[in-house]
């Protein structure tokens, strides 16, 4: 295991230079295998060392790294100990590196990097993530894939670490936009069309009532008097409503299984509406919630009292508006789930919204909001199927399992399968979720249905591909009893080079986790994936001694197993056959 390396490595680091091992277990890092000009396996930064004390700053640095690599002594584990530029290497054991790796891995594959000691601060407590978030009345639209595969993500990824999850769906299921529609289908609406078209439907209304509205004053004061009634609890206003809720909210249960996400809990503004003249009577307590000339209720957030910037939370009508809304959100979850973070997960645009949520929180007293944190995402642009612009996320995920169904029919290397649809629709998602993965969240991408399904490369499908392969091989083999307990044959360069990357996976979730960003854990699955590839060409298991052939199986399984488990955490479904 990584840490065991780490700690051996920190041990000898704390006797040379009189402190805790501690010190050392976050500065000694794996080695990237695609920069390796070296044997080294891990290293530790001059930086680091200067930080801690470790080496003084002043006199010749290279001189005095040097001389403290002299000092540590070379034993079973480590084997070698060099001071290059810019900090010290240490090349470890071939046979200990294979051994305690793959001990791990075979007695306690979940737990690989997960349970590392370097992630402790990551682990345990609650964490509530809100995400995915669509509007109700609507059809799923391919805009909303973003949200609900990265807040998925993250959900996963703090699941995975220990951490308790809350996730939440906080639907678009209040404000005007339902005046609006609320009063269309009063004019213009039918309930057996509701029946057996309900989102179609609603879309229709909605597109007939704005272009009217536009033209027609009657109109829009019959929108606003909907919701009006809407907030006054009116029982035939509200009926309708949650008549187009329930039936939203079914169609979109349909797409999340699909997509293989879950919710612990389908809440929405309507839910905090009624707790928003509490919100508001505390703001006024703290003398914070002020009048201003155009009869609005706002927030002063300038920091010198200029109201040179500021939150509106009531319209001079009255009506509350989303970030009242909000903050009485953010308010009964904290009373209601105890949570120790809150992650909100929504495009770039509302960047400032929450930065206003953030900083009205902070002034009601609510220390807690230090730990709130928005994950901002760009665009996806270009995103088509073959019939033209897409609208509606259903469409996307049809397209993708259609066009890989073609690949998988049309390739050499596909096998016959019990399910080829439930495989390729696995598969189109996997491919959706790396393309939008690669990059930074925050960047706009441009959508391209050619690149995403290639099945070589840095894609959905040649991670899954490789997964499939590494299975196919284990069951050919499943009738022989393999153990790790002779690795010697795993001394060659393409079975340590796997091993070397595999030392990394700890580090990864680490900073996968510090940016909740996906991209470290897909470059890592990618690279061990491109590794496993060229080690399962080049080291044969039928036909070679049995302990070898035991010995490169358990490596496999190894792979297999730490594929899998990153596969999942991004939201994937590995696939055993393809």
């Amino acid at each position: 295991m990584a840490c065991f390396f780490r700690r051996r490595v920190a041990l000898q680091l704390a006797e040379v230079c009189g402190l805790s091992e501690d010190v050392f277990i976050p500065l000694i890092c794996a080695v990237p295998v695609s920069k390796k000009q070296s044997s080294a396996d891990l290293r530790v930064s001059v930086n680091s060392l200067l930080q801690t004390g470790a080496v003084p700053a002043d006199g010749d640095l290279q001189r005095r790294t040097q001389a403290l690599a002299n000092q540590m002594k070379r034993d079973a584990v480590v084997e070698e100990v060099s001071a290059a530029r810019g900090g010290i290497h240490f090349r470890l054991n071939r046979l200990a590196l294979a051994q305690k790796l793959l001990e791990q891995l075979s007695s306690d594959p979940d737990g690989f990097g997960v349970k590392s000691e370097l992630l402790r601060h990551h682990q345990g407590g609650r964490a509530l993530v809100e995400f995915s978030s669509p509007n109700i009345a609507k059809k799923f639209h391919a805009g909303h894939l973003r949200s609900t595969i990265i807040g998925n993500f993250i959900a996963n990824l703090k699941k995975a670490l220990g951490k308790e999850v809350i996730r939440v769906n906080y639907l678009g299921d209040w404000g005007m936009q339902f005046g609006l529609l609320g009063a269309g289908f009063e004019r213009f609406g039918s309930q057996d069309e509701l029946r057996t078209h309900p989102l179609e439907h609603l879309f229709q209304v909605y597109v007939q009532v704005n272009r009217e509205a536009e033209c027609d004053e009657s109109v829009r004061s019959a929108a606003a008097e909907f919701f009006r009634r809407l907030e006054r609890r009116e029982e035939q206003a509200l009926a309708l409503w949650g008549q187009f809720r329930e039936i939203t909210v079914d169609e979109y249960k349909r797409i999340y299984q699909r997509l293989g996400v879950h919710f612990d809990h389908y809440s929405g503004e309507s839910f905090h509406h009624h707790q928003t003249q509490s919100v508001l009577d505390e703001l006024m307590t703290r003398g914070l919630l002020k009048t201003s000339q155009k009869g609005t209720a706002v927030v002063d957030l300038s920091g010198a009292g200029d109201m040179s910037s500021y939150a509106t939370l009531v319209r001079s009508d009255g009506t509350s508006l989303y970030i009242t809304r909000d903050v009485a959100a953010a308010l009964d979850r904290k009373q209601r789930f105890g949570f120790d973070e809150m992650i909100y997960v929504t495009d770039k645009s509302q960047t400032v919204h929450f930065q206003q949520l953030f900083h009205i929180l902070r002034a009601m007293g609510h220390q807690w909001a230090e730990r709130c944190v928005h994950v901002a995402f760009g665009l996806v642009q270009g995103m088509s199927t073959r019939r033209g612009e897409v609208v509606f996320l259903e469409d996307v995920l049809d397209e993708a399992r259609s066009r890989m169904l073609n690949n998988m029919r049309q390739s050499s290397t596909s096998k016959e399968l019990e399910e080829p649809e439930q495989t390729a629709e696995r598969v189109g998602i996997s491919a959706l979720i790396i393309q939008d993965f690669r990059g930074p969240l925050m960047s706009d991408y441009k959508f391209d249905w050619d690149k995403v399904l290639q099945a070589h490369g840095d894609t959905g499908v040649f991670l899954q591909y490789t997964h499939a392969r590494l299975c196919s091989l284990l069951r050919r083999h499943v009738r022989e009893t393999y153990s790790c307990s002779d690795v010697s044959p795993l001394v060659d360069s393409r079975s340590v080079s796997v091993l070397q990357h595999l030392l990394r996976y700890d580090e990864v979730l680490l900073q996968t986790v510090n940016e909740l960003q996906p991209r470290p854990l897909v470059n890592f699955l990618l690279t061990l994936s491109h590794l496993v590839a060229v080690a399962h060409r080049e080291l044969p298991v039928k036909g070679s001694p049995a302990a070898v052939a035991q010995a490169r199986l358990c490596l496999f399984s190894a792979v297999r197993s730490v594929l899998a488990n990153g596969m999942r955490i991004l939201g994937i479904t590995p696939v055993e056959k393809m």
